[in-house]
């Protein structure tokens, strides 16, 4: 089956426009390989004020590596022009080339995109910084929010939506990148997860650094599928990999910088006993989870991060995602805050609709606004979660439609 969708158009162009049109520093974007982050570089200009450059390809490497002097010359003293430099985070000097062309140039008011598979806000190679002239936005796979709404604005919440269930069943068995969603077929899935994982190995994380043992993250990233959703404990993997806990902590973190997976940390204030350490860990691609338990949990977790990542990213206000959990096995798989207070809290359920008693624990412990007993396989039903305050039972096709 291939899907047939009115359009591709993905929000982030709505964001990069919204950024450029409000500010002048140039704009960061990273996210997982093959999740989008060429489509949105190469539609957000056109016509001869607008230069994509892609490290990848030859010729354009060898006009980087030329200079910055040089580079301009070829692309006009024009003012108000669009640059896009595709895959930067490959070239080793990426952040002293991005620092001298931007000061060189920004009274021209160049609008100046890079893109990179590696988060470019959190991985240094040294040199000067490059503070006060970018903003990050993080990319992620596709949601049901973004299936439904590709333009971007200032509303947190966004009314209900649903969406057509062929492509809500594709998009909890495929996953969220673009290629394999559309595609919808099992064998293309499988031979594009193989092809993704191989190259995540043998290319992005030596295009980061030398020195890493590949072979050891690699069987970390195994584990981590494994144990995606569950609590993390560094000295136990520690133990299997056979590596100290601070080569497994600097693996997982090099793992998060490519947008292989993420820790949540658990929500501890007004909370007595809770744990305080331990992280859990989520994938962000859901679909190569075979536990449909898992599989949930971890797309959930994704609509969540996706839309905490996208609010901080476009200053909207400061948010965070967490878990609770306490020493006496009490827990609520999210807690989303707002200006570092909790707002709402999700507990995912496969197909369980007796709504659990810990949302109302927590609710009134917190004094959270809000608190959702999230159900994969309720159908839809139009109706504004947001407007409900007390403890509810809410189907993901409505609720993930008023997210990012």
């Amino acid at each position: 089956m291939y899907l047939k969708l009115a359009n591709m158009d993905r929000v982030y162009e709505s964001m990069v426009k919204d950024h450029f049109q409000r500010n002048e520093q140039m704009l960061l974007v990273s996210g997982a390989r093959q999740v989008g982050k060429t489509t949105v570089g190469k539609a957000i200009g056109e016509g001869e004020r607008f230069h994509y450059l892609n490290w990848d390809l030859q010729e354009d490497r060898l006009a980087i590596l030329e200079g910055q002097r040089s580079l301009s010359a070829n692309l006009g003293s024009e003012p108000h022009q669009t640059i896009v430099f595709d895959e930067l985070h490959k070239y080793a000097d990426w952040k002293n080339f991005l620092k001298g062309f931007y000061d060189a140039y920004h009274e021209l008011k160049w609008d100046i995109l890079a893109t990179g598979s590696a988060r470019l806000d959190t991985f240094r190679k040294g040199g000067d910084s490059l503070l006060g002239r970018y903003f990050h936005l993080q990319m992620f796979p596709l949601s049901v929010a973004e299936l439904l709404w590709t333009e971007f604005d200032e509303r947190l919440i966004r009314a209900p939506r649903e969406l057509n269930d062929d492509l809500w069943q594709s998009l909890l068995r495929f996953g969220g990148f673009p290629e394999p969603l559309l595609k919808s077929n099992t064998r293309f899935h499988r031979q594009w997860s193989r092809s993704r994982q191989d190259r995540l190995f043998q290319e992005d994380i030596r295009t980061l650094g030398k020195g890493f043992d590949v072979l050891k993250i690699e069987l970390l990233a195994e584990l981590v599928v494994l144990n995606a959703g569950s609590l993390l404990n560094y000295s136990s993997l520690a133990k299997i990999i056979r590596a100290s806990v601070e080569s497994i902590q600097r693996w997982l973190t090099l793992l998060e910088q490519l947008s292989f997976c993420f820790r949540l940390r658990p929500w501890t204030k007004n909370i007595s006993r809770s744990i305080a350490k331990e992280p859990k860990l989520f994938l962000n691609d859901w679909s190569s989870l075979s536990d449909v338990g898992k599989r949930s949990e971890n797309f959930v977790a994704n609509a969540l991060m996706k839309a905490v990542e996208g609010w901080n990213d476009m200053g909207l206000g400061e948010f965070g995602l967490y878990f609770i959990r306490t020493k006496e096995k009490r827990e609520v798989d999210f807690v989303v805050t707002r200006e570092s207070e909790p707002w709402f809290l999700v507990e995912v359920k496969t197909s369980d609709t007796h709504l659990s008693p810990q949302l109302e624990y927590f609710q009134k412990l917190i004094k959270a606004s809000h608190a959702f007993q999230v159900v994969v396989e309720l159908p839809y039903k139009d109706v504004d979660c947001f407007s409900i305050e007390k403890p509810v039972v809410v189907p993901a096709k409505t609720f993930l439609s008023q997210l990012l």
